[in-house]
């Protein structure tokens, strides 16, 4: 198939992942970025002992050692910073906000670097600029002000650093409020809630090492050579040597069935590639848990079969009898289970179910992974303890090259809870916090993205700080947290680069122009570090080498300081000693949180530390002291089961997805080139089947609503069908511009996570002029 457009094309890409392709799409976003030859040798230093950490995702770096640690999603990172392009304060005298509101997310990314801080001017629609000083009076005037601490919130983005966010955590607490929606609230919540509850941690067990041991990896809703793209390298060696690799996705990934390394010299001369996957498993949208179910309870049959056959038990009888709880009720649960009703609910045949347990069971060693197509559905929390159930039964927890690995997204995620990102603490992390700076803490929860889009609509929150990120974009049902912004009397966007949240704003507005990661960092004259934490608790240092791209630029440290001192003053906290040396914040940190012992000194040495997993020693930090089995029932009245009664077969369930052209709401281009999409980013994916079914065809436009009972019609327009291999009943488009189908109310169970993986929506023929 080669459908056309006005602006785009659909064509097949037959290539392996990775490969000429990606050096390819290197070399075109650092030309279309206009990387000075000078910033170059960034990517050199990318992920290196005496470099910087990749600004992009969180898979870890072996021993940081390697003359390239970079991918192509990582270079296209690097190219946004260090891009020679500028929006300076005359940018903003040119163009009003509603002009620049009719520009696409890839438009505004493409205008360049931000230099200056600016404030919004009502009477003439523009940005204008501001001086340090007074954009800090205006916040602390706006904070201040409040009739109540609880009437702000602090968003944080992933990018942040350790030392930013502990900062920023301590800040927000001093001035009294726990209102720290963040990312992780949109994506891997149901990991941080659902694993606690049965390993005592809600992290991965697993180091890059037991890459190196495991017989089998399973790949649950993850599509990492888009969004994790180094990881492909661990995959590769690991299925070179024999080890299974099986994709469990609702999409059939390229890079999870071919890929070519841009390092091996030998497969790019020879232009081969390496088969990734043994197996691909396809469940419908939603139907993880009941798959994951189902697996575990033919394991379970397996092990009763072996008993009466006098063979040896399928079950690690002794690490459940030493280590958990609650395995008998999970048993009874699974037998009692139906079978007909698992097969219908996660689309997957029986046969292949059959496969997959017998794999796992003949499997010593397992890693289970998983992304966000396991995490933004109502059950999520289920399916992730699910998991973790099936993995106990056998004792892959807690031992070499098995384990739990939630692969999260941004490259600072998982540190920013790590040291008080989290709007629910608890009391322990409370009581250290306000013993070592002498107040005491706010103790009532505060709000998560979702309900602080809710607060901000009915006038609970009336200031809105984002450090970093591109809330009005990421957030679900679109018009409704685009009206929730409006109705702040202020808002606050720390950034690099121009996007849509700068354009959504309050009454009062600023831009706080920050440095990259990329970037030299000068305080005093010294030049500073910052820490990260990686998907496996990895916590090293990093260093900018590029020359800033502006003088006027602060860092994200510097910007918190000045913001807490103005808002606070100095008296309780020197604010500004801390934003002049970084160490003095480790230090702080190290006071609150024990597994940071020797902060400065461990972050030293080449590659940083590994901070402490107790779930990764077989150490319970539960109510009972041990790994719980935790049983779950399916649940059948839900939005979709519902909305399929109303509308049959006509009612499809939507997930949204990335390009490979974009890293979360960034988009660096318009190409998905292994789904072989070109120009392009409003297409729906479909199966062919589903096509015949509603008299359409591949190249048609269709209008998109989404089915909800609260009598709101949520639409996106002008969606291109595209032909794909996905389930029957399930189709999958970008976001954000499928972000205004998800409803504010449709959370997951346990976790407030946008279900943006399981959406009810139905197609209709489009009615306007529309491109994509």
């Amino acid at each position: 198939m080669d459908n056309k457009d006005n602006t785009g094309r659909i064509a097949p890409y037959n290539n392996p992942a990775g490969g000429w392709g990606a050096l390819k799409y290197v070399a075109l976003n650092l030309f279309r970025e206009r990387v000075s030859a000078g910033n170059l040798n960034t990517l050199l230093s990318q992920n290196q002992p005496d470099g910087f950490d990749c600004p992009g995702c969180a898979w870890p770096d072996r021993a940081h050692t390697s003359t390239f640690e970079f991918c192509e999603n990582g270079a296209k990172a690097v190219a946004a910073e260090a891009t020679s392009k500028r929006v300076r304060p005359d940018f903003f005298a040119r163009h009003t906000v509603t002009q620049l509101m009719e520009q696409s997310d890839y438009q505004l990314e493409q205008h360049g670097r931000l230099t200056d801080p600016m404030v919004y001017d009502s009477a003439s629609d523009k940005y204008v600029p501001i001086a340090w000083d007074d954009a800090f009076g205006l916040i602390a005037r706006h904070l201040n002000a409040l009739d109540t601490p609880d009437q702000a919130a602090f968003y944080t983005s992933g990018r942040a650093s350790n030392e930013a966010a502990f900062l920023y955590q301590l800040f927000v607490r001093m001035y009294g409020t726990n209102n720290f929606p963040d990312c992780s609230n949109m994506c891997h919540e149901a990991t941080s809630r659902g694993l606690p509850h049965t390993v005592g941690i809600g992290k991965g067990t697993v180091t890059l090492d037991d890459f190196e041991l495991a017989d089998a990896i399973l790949i649950f809703g993850q599509n990492p050579a888009t969004n994790h793209p180094r990881m492909m390298g661990e995959l590769r060696e690991c299925a070179r040597r024999g080890a299974a690799v099986v994709s469990i996705n609702p999409l059939k990934e390229r890079g999870l069935e071919r890929f070519q390394d841009p390092q091996s010299p030998g497969e790019m001369l020879l232009n081969s590639a390496t088969r990734i996957s043994s197996m691909f498993v396809q469940p419908r949208l939603s139907g993880d848990f009941a798959l994951v179910k189902a697996i575990a309870k033919r394991v379970l049959e397996l092990d009763d079969e072996a008993l009466a056959a006098g063979r040896c038990r399928i079950l690690d009888t002794d690490f459940i009898a030493s280590h958990t709880v609650g395995f008998h009720a999970f048993a009874r649960d699974l037998r009692s289970e139906s079978w007909h009703l698992l097969l219908e609910e996660s689309g997957v045949e029986r046969e292949q179910i059959e496969r997959l347990a017998r794999l796992y069971v003949n499997s010593e060693r397992v890693i289970a992974c998983w992304g966000m197509g396991l995490t933004q559905h109502q059950n999520s929390v289920a399916t992730i303890q699910m998991l973790s159930n099936l993995m106990m039964m056998r004792g892959n927890i807690g031992r070499p090259g098995a384990g739990l690995c939630p692969v999260r997204g941004h490259s600072n995620v998982q540190g920013n809870r790590t040291v008080g990102i989290e709007e629910q603490p608890g009391a322990g992390f409370l009581d250290r916090l306000g013993q070592v700076f002498s107040f005491e803490p706010p103790r009532r929860h505060g709000l998560d993205v979702v309900s602080t889009i809710a607060a901000m609509i009915d006038g609970r929150v009336k200031v809105f700080v984002g450090l970093g990120g591109n809330f009005a974009s990421a957030t679900p049902d679109t018009p409704l947290t685009w009206q929730g912004l409006r109705q702040c009397a202020l808002t606050v966007h720390v950034a690099t680069k121009l996007n849509r949240s700068h354009l959504v704003h309050g009454r009062d507005a600023l831009i706080l122009p920050t440095l990259g990661r990329t970037e030299v960092d000068l305080q005093q004259g010294v030049a500073q570090g910052v820490t990260v934490e990686d998907s496996m608790s990895m916590v090293h240092i990093s260093f900018g080498i590029n020359q800033p791209a502006s003088p006027a630029l602060l860092s994200e440290i510097a910007i918190v300081a000045r913001m807490a001192h103005a808002t606070l003053g100095d008296a309780s906290v020197d604010w500004l000693g801390r934003a002049a040396n970084y160490a003095l914040i480790r230090d702080d940190i190290e006071q609150v949180f024990d597994d940071f012992h020797d902060y400065n000194a461990r972050v030293a040495k080449p590659g940083g530390f590994h901070l402490k997993v107790a779930s990764r020693l077989r150490e319970w930090a539960t109510d009972s002291e041990k790994a719980q089995f935790i049983v779950n029932a399916i649940v059948r009245d839900t939005p979709i089961h519902r909305a399929r009664a109303l509308h049959g077969e006509r009612l499809l369930t939507l997930m949204s997805t990335r390009s490979h052209d974009q890293y979360n709401t960034t988009i660096y281009g318009l190409d998905d080139r292994y789904r072989g999409v070109f120009g392009l980013r409003r297409v729906v994916f479909i199966h062919r089947d589903d096509l015949r079914m509603l008299g359409m065809r591949a190249g048609d436009r269709v209008d998109i609503t989404s089915v909800w009972d609260d009598g709101v019609e949520r639409r996106a327009d002008g969606f291109l069908l595209v032909e794909y291999d996905i389930p029957r009943g399930c189709v999958a488009a970008y976001y954000p511009e499928t972000n205004p189908l998800v409803p504010l109310a449709s959370v997951a169970v346990g976790a407030g996570t946008p279900t943006s993986k399981s959406i009810p929506v139905l197609l209709h023929p489009s009615q306007g002029d529309h491109h994509a």
